[in-house]
């Protein structure tokens, strides 16, 4: 039999019923997988955990997209990458839905193991990789900050009722110099979004997103105050990337270099963790060296 590694953070998100195993069981049988089920402890511990697996034809990671960045960062510091999936468990679960999992663990599964294995592009901020969204801005630590006791209680209702606490304070705005496409520009934005993703913060934006094109795509954005926001949103759920208002700033590439005339004070919200920093320019860089199981859903919309 083919060896499943399950890699499952017990906290993420609202509490699953995946901790007995047993009773998922016949679902691996079909597909000819025995299981080992190892529970994460701590912060980080799904990346020491990945990276320290013997063998395995399969690490299935269940928890949320915190948890799948973690065994991402594992798999590439091996040798070999494993071939890798999710089983989302967590609050927002972007990338999953992107793949168009459900809330369904016995589908899920079914959707999974009956996969294509497909190598994906990885995003690296400075070395430290993600799947699908770096972001920095005002707000954008809702994703991080929101208490876990409130995630737990309230799912996805707990960013909303933590951000309206926030609504209140000042605006971010970065003095920033960067290099995209080979062109160098400068200019004052108060977000950036570099994603490989259609999907970011629970709404789909974009339409043409491919993950092993070796690129991602980059949104920049000047707002001055919560109206800015709102009118932001509204053009972004309109998902057309090629008509956008002078406020924002739109690219594809596969090389993005930022420079701030200032350390920012803020943090980089990374695939919805919190990523510190003490440095004022940042490269961004694309891999295409993970060897991930993906359902056959939605194949021919997300893959060339």
């Amino acid at each position: 039999m083919k060896k499943c590694v399950i890699v499952y953070n017990p906290k993420s998100g609202i509490k699953s019923p995946f901790k007995n195993i047993n009773n998922y069981q016949n679902v691996f049988k079909k597909y000819n997988y025995e299981t080992k089920l190892i529970e994460t402890k701590c912060k980080s511990d799904a990346t020491r955990i990945v990276r320290k697996i013997k063998r395995a034809d399969l690490v299935l990671v269940a928890g949320g997209d915190g948890t799948l960045n973690e065994a991402i960062e594992g798999n590439l510091m091996r040798r070999r990458p494993l071939l890798i999936a999710q089983l989302p468990f967590g609050t927002q679960n972007d990338v999953a839905h992107m793949y168009g999992l459900t809330n369904s663990v016995f589908g899920n599964l079914d959707l999974i193991l009956s996969g294509i294995e497909k190598n994906i592009d990885i995003c690296l901020l400075n070395n430290r990789p993600f799947i699908y969204v770096a972001c920095i801005g005002s707000y954008v630590d809702i994703a991080y900050a929101t208490p876990r006791k409130l995630k737990e209680k309230y799912g996805r209702l707990a960013y909303i009722l933590y951000g309206i606490k926030k609504l209140k304070e000042t605006f971010h705005q970065f003095n920033i110099e960067y290099e995209v496409n080979g062109k160098t520009y400068k200019g004052q934005y108060s977000f950036i979004f570099v994603t490989n993703s259609n999907r970011v913060a629970g709404s789909y934006i974009y339409n043409d997103v491919k993950l092993n094109d070796s690129k991602f795509e980059v949104l920049m954005c000047k707002v001055e105050n919560n109206w800015d926001i709102i009118k932001a949103l509204h053009y972004l759920k309109r998902r057309d990337m090629n008509n956008l208002p002078s406020f924002f700033k739109y690219y594809k590439t596969n090389d993005f270099k930022l420079k701030f005339d200032e350390t920012p004070t803020c943090s980089w919200c990374v695939d919805g963790d919190e990523y510190k920093h003490d440095t004022s320019e940042f490269h961004f860089v694309v891999t295409n060296e993970m060897p991930m199981l993906v359902p056959k859903k939605n194949i021919k919309k997300l893959f060339d």
